[in-house]
C-alpha cells in the first residue's frame, strides 16, 4: 500500500480513470455490435438508424477526448462500408 499522500492520491485517481475508460469501451462495443447485429439479421432501416447513432455518439466522444479522430473516423467509416453494403444488396 502506497505511504505518501501522494501515492494514495495517484491510486485514487488510476481508479476513477480506470473506471471511466471502461464504460466507455464497453459503450463503444455495444455500439458498433448493434450495427453489426443489424446488418446481419439484414435490416436496412434499423442498421442505418444504428450507423446514425454511432456517428453522432464517437463524434461526441472525439469532442470530449476519449476517443481519437481518426479512431472514430475509421470505426464509423468500418460500420458505413457494412450498412452500404447491405443497401446495394437490398436495391
Amino acid at each position: 500500500m502506497a505511504n505518501t499522500k501522494s501515492a494514495q492520491k495517484r491510486i485514487r485517481q488510476t481508479r476513477k480513470r480506470t473506471e471511466r475508460n471502461r464504460y466507455y469501451r464497453t459503450r463503444v462495443k455495444t455500439l458498433t455490435r448493434k450495427v453489426r447485429e443489424a446488418v446481419e439479421a439484414g435490416n436496412y432501416e434499423e442498421a442505418l438508424n444504428a450507423w446514425k447513432a454511432v456517428n453522432k455518439k464517437f463524434q461526441s466522444y472525439v469532442n470530449k477526448g476519449i476517443l481519437k479522430k481518426n479512431t472514430a473516423r475509421r470505426k464509423i467509416s468500418k460500420l458505413h462500408h457494412l450498412v452500404k453494403s447491405l443497401e446495394s444488396q437490398n436495391a
